[in-house]
């Protein structure tokens, strides 16, 4: 026999452990989804926290409506969206962790396992299919070998196993979804895909929007209700944020008296003086009996948005490698210069009793950081030594349920994304999340953002920690007024009034920087051009 070499010996080892743990996780998938198969029946897998997917729990909800009886198979851990849970012929079924003598085995044995998620789950998959009978539809949302190589690079043996292991069980599904045009064309050319092939770009769901003033100031009496235990942990913020006295007020909205002169809350950015004196505060921050209520509020309008405000930035993040946190970090500090400095311009015109001009000041920026991953503590113990000398900017960190996150998208100002895209093939759901809720956006450029991100339409596109700081000066100068960030979310709510999305032919008719792209909500997408390759299969007998 002739004698292996190191390389092989390690190389096989791996594709062991992908047999052995294949095998159980096609008894465990198996096992939960074997009662009650008929032709409406179709399973989710996902080998993650099921409620940290947003993308498996659209498709679920999507097919649930359309009267299949859906199986959503992951792990549990964060609580999925709502409106998934109150679907009647939505089951979830939770995946028993790994046994816990897999943590505890070499690198070399257990690396692979975890990173990427596509090993072993498209073999599982495939070999299911092949039992049952069932087709099968992978959803090519990334490409898990580029995942692996951020890691250990190109050319590690690992990495040349999962790319053989996913070209491999993923060249033969009956429907291949693409989140992105690139995507569709390069797994094509490299892969020769078989089957239907389908560019589905991620979309909002329909209850993603842009918060009113009233909504904001409700809604945020909620939000900030349950975070209230978090925030008074910060304190970076106990004299960060304005002071506010539910239902009154909160740090972003108040309501205001009709009878009140309205010199009394005045909207210029130069007025901070007068917006932080004892008459205003008394008006928005009542502690007096009710007696005291009455006179101040005879005739309490509908809520508003409070002038003194800081401008809320909202990024959400996986803490992974292919988002550098460093870049944010960077641009904060660099907007906290600039905001000193334009602060010491304006007291000085101040001095000579001439009103300060807009243009020349920059609000006080709160950043809240959504997500969570293995590079958070670092970071915020980056963020915490240095902001303890801020004075204009604020970051916090933290993880909201799905129902409470479009909540904030809804009501920031500013979303930044800082996703480069290991395959440089996919895009960021948290931008469309944010375009859903007409938040504009700051994102990291990389090959394929044009397919989303049009710079100076619908946000701005950045390489650069310099740069990224240079457009939050430029979108946030003279807030609350802010003509510039205006015509960026003018631009969404024009683009999310056009109800259908063109299919991936159609796009490719049109110039790919077209301004007039069209815009639609995840159940028009995916009815638009899933549903009828689904119900067709159907109809015509497959099972």
């Amino acid at each position: 026999m002739p004698h292996k070499s190191k390389l092989e010996t390690v190389a096989s080892l791996p594709n062991v452990v992908i047999i052995l743990v294949s095998l159980w996780f096609a008894w465990r998938l198996w096992s939960l989804s074997r009662r009650g198969l008929a032709l409406r029946t179709v399973a989710v897998v996902v080998l993650g926290d099921i409620g940290r997917s947003p993308r498996v729990m659209y498709h679920a909800q999507s097919f649930a409506e359309n009267g299949f009886l859906t199986y959503v198979i992951g792990y549990g851990g964060s609580k999925p969206i709502p409106s998934l849970e109150r679907q009647s012929k939505v089951q979830i079924r939770h995946l028993s962790e790994l046994p816990k003598f897999w943590a505890v085995l070499p690198f070399i044995l257990y690396g692979p396992i975890k990173n990427p998620p596509t090993i072993p789950t498209l073999a599982v998959i495939w070999l299911v299919g092949k039992i049952t009978g069932s087709k099968v539809i992978i959803d090519w949302h990334n490409l898990g070998y580029s995942i692996l190589a951020l890691r250990l690079g190109n050319e590690h043996p690992f990495v040349k196993i999962a790319i053989w292991f996913e070209a491999t069980f993923g060249r033969t599904a009956y429907v291949h979804l693409f989140v992105t045009d690139t995507m569709k064309d390069y797994l094509e050319q490299k892969w020769s895909l078989q089957g239907y092939k389908l560019v589905l770009h991620d979309r909002p769901p329909h209850h993603f929007h842009r918060s009113s003033s009233q909504e904001i100031h409700e809604v945020r009496d909620q939000l900030f209700f349950r975070l209230k235990p978090f925030l008074t942990l910060q304190t970076s913020l106990h004299d960060f944020l304005p002071e506010s006295s539910i239902p009154y007020s909160t740090p972003f909205t108040h309501t205001v008296s009709e009878r009140q002169p309205t010199s009394a809350v005045s909207s210029t950015a130069g007025s901070a003086a007068r917006r932080n004196s004892i008459e205003y505060r008394a008006k928005i921050s009542p502690t007096n009996p009710p007696l005291s209520v009455t006179a101040l509020y005879p005739e309490v309008q509908l809520p508003s948005r409070r002038p003194d405000r800081p401008a809320l930035l909202v990024t959400s993040t996986s803490w992974t490698p292919d988002e550098d946190f460093g870049i944010l970090l960077e641009a904060m500090q660099i907007y906290e210069m600039r905001a000193r400095e334009l602060s010491g311009t304006c007291r000085k015109v101040g001095d000579t009793k001439e009103e300060p001009s807009r243009t020349a000041s920059l609000p006080k920026l709160l950043v809240i950081i959504t997500g969570k991953g293995p590079l958070r503590e670092k970071y915020m113990n980056d963020v915490t030594k240095v902001q303890e000398k801020w004075e204009w900017v604020r970051c916090v960190s933290l993880w909201l349920e799905a129902e409470d996150y479009p909540t904030l998208l809804g009501s920031a100002d500013l979303g930044v994304s800082l996703h480069s895209s290991s395959s440089a093939l996919d895009l960021p759901m948290k931008v469309v999340d944010m375009f859903g809720c007409g938040l504009p956006v700051c994102a990291l450029d990389f090959a394929c953002l044009h397919e989303l991100v049009k710079d100076g339409l619908n946000g701005r596109v950045f390489k650069t920690s310099s740069q990224l700081a240079e457009q939050l000066e430029n979108l946030l100068t003279g807030f609350p007024e802010t003509p510039r960030l205006n015509d960026l979310r003018a631009s969404l709510l024009r683009t999310s009034k056009r109800r259908s999305t063109p299919s991936h032919a159609q796009r490719q008719s049109l110039d790919i920087d077209d301004q007039e792209w069209r815009w639609g909500t995840w159940d028009e997408n995916w009815n638009l051009l899933v549903k009828p390759l689904i119900i067709s299969n159907l109809n015509h007998g497959h099972g």
